[in-house]
Formats: structure tokens, sequence, C-alpha cells
């Protein structure tokens, strides 16, 4: 049995991947948020779950909800994203805790191809730079990290995914959220599954200029 910190926990992603948890494993979760009252009553119907409050920013706080944990999954954002990295990295060194999944963006290493990766480009602009130096810091540090990077999320009800490697050409435009939340729980449950790798995920043949329903 294993237990997960889940950093913004209140996230879409996050959300789906707590229900994942509960309903598919005997995984512990603690959930840290800004506000723990958001999930209270989730943590409460869950004997298995536990809300934290606290900042992605407060290395202390962060440290002392990372104590007990064996897995922690960061579905952070905001445009001091690499800040919360760097607190995100330190706490995890004070506690000796080495497995991290980090939800990223697609478009951090120049990897989306054609019209497609200008159009990401041109709507993503300071979002793809400021997530490029967050994940800069977790590749540079000496974590077990896997970095996902999803194509543009959708609300789909379905698990269906492939994936990209660093360094290879992303593939398609678009993904469900409930697919990312099913690999945050996969690796959970298998550790080294994509063990220091930096992974784009896509839905497969959805290939285009931009996603279709944009």
């Amino acid at each position: 049995m294993s237990k997960v910190l889940i950093l913004g926990a209140n996230g879409k992603i996050a959300r789906l991947a707590e229900h994942i948890f509960v309903d598919t494993t005997d995984s512990d979760l603690k959930l840290y948020l800004r506000n723990a009252d958001r999930l209270k009553d989730f943590a409460d119907s869950h004997t298995l779950a536990e809300a934290v409050e606290g900042d992605a920013t407060d290395t202390t706080n962060l440290a002392d909800a990372m104590k007990d944990v064996d897995l922690v999954y960061a579905n952070l954002a905001g445009n001091n994203i690499e800040s919360q990295a760097r607190a995100v990295v330190e706490a995890m060194h004070a506690e000796n805790k080495t497995r991290l999944v980090w939800i990223s963006t697609l478009g951090i290493y120049d990897e989306v191809p054609g019209k497609f990766g200008e159009w990401n480009k041109k709507v993503l602009g300071d979002y793809i730079t400021n997530y490029a130096a967050a994940a800069k810091v977790i590749e540079d540090s000496d974590l077990d990290y896997t970095i996902i990077r999803p194509a543009w999320l959708t609300d789909k009800p379905e698990v269906d995914y492939e994936v990209t490697q660093k360094g290879e050409t992303f593939k398609g435009t678009e993904v469900s959220r409930r697919s990312i939340a099913q690999i945050v729980v996969d690796i959970a449950q298998d550790p080294e599954k994509y063990s220091r790798e930096s992974i784009g995920v896509n839905k497969p043949n959805t290939d285009g200029d931009k996603p279709a329903w944009y």
C-alpha cells in the first residue's frame, strides 16, 4: 500500500485521479491545496484521504506534508510555476523523497510540429516558457521524476492515449483529462513506469492544425 501526496489537489486532472485512486487502489491520499475546505467532503467521505492546507511555494509546509508519503504528484499551475518547482524539489530533498510525477504542457521543447505547433505557441505564449523553466528545474534535479506533457485537454470520459518521448516529435492535438489521471495512478501503482522520462501524451489519430473542438 502506498501513500500519495497530491499537490494542487483541486485541479481537474487531480480530482479525476483522486476518484480513480479511491475506486481502484488501496493508496492513501494526502490532498494538498490552498483551501482545504474545497475537498473537505471528499476527504471526510473516504477514510484513506486527508486534506492539507498549504501553498506550493511554502517549502517548510511542503516538506511537512511529505514526511510519510511514497510518491509526490504535482498538478500545479500559475505564473510562478518555476518557483513552485524549486520549492517542491527542495522539500523532497529535505525529506529524502525521490518519486515525483509532474504535470507540464506540450511544446516545452519546441517538439510540436507544423501548423499545430505554430498555433500552440501563439495561443500559449509565455505559458510554455514558464512551464519549460519549471520542467528544467525538475530535470536538472536528481529526483526520480516523470514529466507528463499532455496535448490539449478534453473532458471526454475515456482512457485512450499514446506516448512520445523527449526528443521525439509530439503527436496528435488532444487527449482526455481522464487519460492523464489514469497514467498518474498507474505510475503510483508501478513506480518504475516512465521513470526519469518526460512523456508527451495524446489521443491517437487526432492530428490537425489545432484541436478539432477549438
